[in-house]
């Protein structure tokens, strides 16, 4: 029994200097105390800013949600221009299409702002508020070259969006998109900024109607669809920042990128619709490239930045203060410019007479010009001959052409037939830009004149006028 008791006794001392060895030669010492810490957990899904707070959308939604209207328009359809069709299908009328889309509230009295692909030829737009009223509303002005459109309803003290800043806004920002995709209704979703300054080449250019388009889309990731094209693009602050209007996609339906026209060209171009009727563009009169670094090795150029002038336009404002063919244009108003779009968007936003400070590159010069900006024909005054001078039919819409254009095409006057809404025109080979000068021999002044002449018209007419290029032409055909 005293053998047994010895012998575990030597057992377990030699457990614990068997213990003692590996605690003081194998394992390995640390040189700090071990605290425990208990660490803060999260939700991985959960969006935080740029401080790291929670993000929390529903006061964004609060202030915009009502401020989004759904627009739906009747557009008559298309009508055969084939004379033998006709022929045998008299009688049959096209049918009318109806389409929808959205819509910004932006006053307390009624002015909404949209895409002027939404309402283009359109016969009737219907506008629904958040409240499901429904209302008539009439077209402002448009302008295709910016896809921006300016309606009026005839309702007051409407909640409406607050313009926010989108120069500040930056790529990784989490913005929501506020419209009625597919018929839905007051849809909010959300997503962050992919980038600014994108041209992706879908307005229309067209310069037999003076379409010259800018583009310098904001690019986000929030889910857009057909639908939300007119509707508001929102920072976290409920600010409206840009007007979505396009959507890059293989099927038609959204695949991860969305483009909205940002808020400085809305203000502007709604602004000058209210205004003056139409759209007062500025020129600087210059020819640009992008300097990209193929351009830039096979000119010698070391640094890649900027915006490079090909050409200038003669007696232009450009030319006329000093800046030469081969300069690189760096800084617009003070604001680095790298991309065309860039440039077209900060030169968009001035009236002809305005004068803007252009920041050029020279060799290894940095030179600044004042540039007094003008319209596209050198003119440095705007243009408010169009001011309500729209006027809208069953058939057309028709509006007054600016002294200045007149001046340049050495006509007395005319009137534009800005939009062919049926067909009508379009069967007797009248495309949609055409100045119309007189109709039977008889001078038109105004839209209401081509109204009287043509609406109780019977039997054959001829319209003669010249289209903006200069071509002269007459058209006869049968009411």
């Amino acid at each position: 029994m005293k053998k047994f008791i010895s012998t575990l006794s030597i057992a377990i001392l030699g457990g614990f200097i068997a213990l003692g060895s590996y605690k003081l030669f194998v394992e390995e010492p640390t040189a700090v105390k071990v605290v425990e810490q208990s660490l803060p957990i999260k939700y991985a899904s959960l969006p935080t800013d740029y401080q790291g707070h929670v993000l929390d959308f529903t006061a964004a939604v609060e202030s915009s949600l009502n401020t989004v209207v759904h627009i739906k328009t009747e557009t008559m359809g298309p009508q055969s221009v084939n004379p033998w069709i006709d022929m045998f299908h008299q009688g049959i009328k096209p049918q009318m299409m109806q389409s929808s889309g959205s819509g910004v509230i932006i006053s307390q009295d009624g002015y909404i702002v949209t895409n002027n692909h939404v309402i283009d030829h359109a016969n009737r737009i219907q506008v629904t508020l958040n409240d499901n009223r429904t209302v008539d509303a009439e077209v402002i002005g448009a302008d295709p070259a910016f896809d921006l459109a300016l309606l009026k309803i005839d309702e007051e003290d409407l909640p409406f969006a607050t313009f926010g800043d989108s120069d500040g806004v930056r790529i990784g920002e989490w913005v929501l998109a506020v419209g009625n995709p597919f018929n839905l209704t007051s849809t909010v979703t959300a997503g962050i900024v992919s980038a600014k300054g994108r041209n992706i080449n879908i307005l229309d250019f067209d310069p037999n109607r003076e379409i010259f388009p800018v583009e310098s889309f904001i690019q986000t990731d929030a889910a857009v669809n057909p639908g939300n094209s007119g509707g508001a693009l929102v920072n976290t602050r409920g600010e409206l920042i840009g007007i979505n209007t396009a959507i890059a996609s293989r099927t038609g339906s959204y695949s991860g990128y969305s483009f909205a026209v940002p808020s400085s060209i809305v203000q502007k171009v709604t602004h000058d619709l209210l205004e003056f009727g139409n759209v007062q563009r500025a020129y600087i009169g210059v020819s640009i490239a992008e300097l990209n670094q193929e351009l830039a090795d096979r000119l010698g150029i070391e640094d890649v930045a900027g915006v490079y002038v090909r050409g200038l336009t003669e007696g232009g404002a450009a030319a006329i203060v000093g800046i030469r063919e081969g300069d690189i244009i760096y800084m617009v108003a003070g604001k680095r410019v790298n991309h065309v779009p860039e440039l077209q968007e900060h030169v968009s936003r001035y009236r002809p007479g305005d004068k803007l400070k252009v920041t050029v590159k020279r060799g290894n010069d940095l030179l600044e010009y004042d540039v007094t900006v003008t319209d596209r024909y050198g003119n440095t005054t705007v243009d408010t001959s169009a001011r309500s001078a729209n006027v809208r039919t069953k058939d057309a819409v028709f509006e007054v052409v600016g002294k200045q254009e007149l001046e340049r095409l050495n006509i007395a006057m005319g009137v534009r037939l800005s939009q062919d809404l049926n067909g009508r025109f379009k069967r007797a080979g009248i495309q949609e830009g055409f100045i119309i000068t007189r109709i039977n021999k008889k001078t038109i002044e105004k839209p209401e004149d081509v109204v009287s002449l043509l609406e109780p018209k019977e039997g054959g007419v001829l319209i003669e006028g010249v289209y903006p290029n200069g071509t002269v032409a007459y058209y006869g055909f049968g009411m």
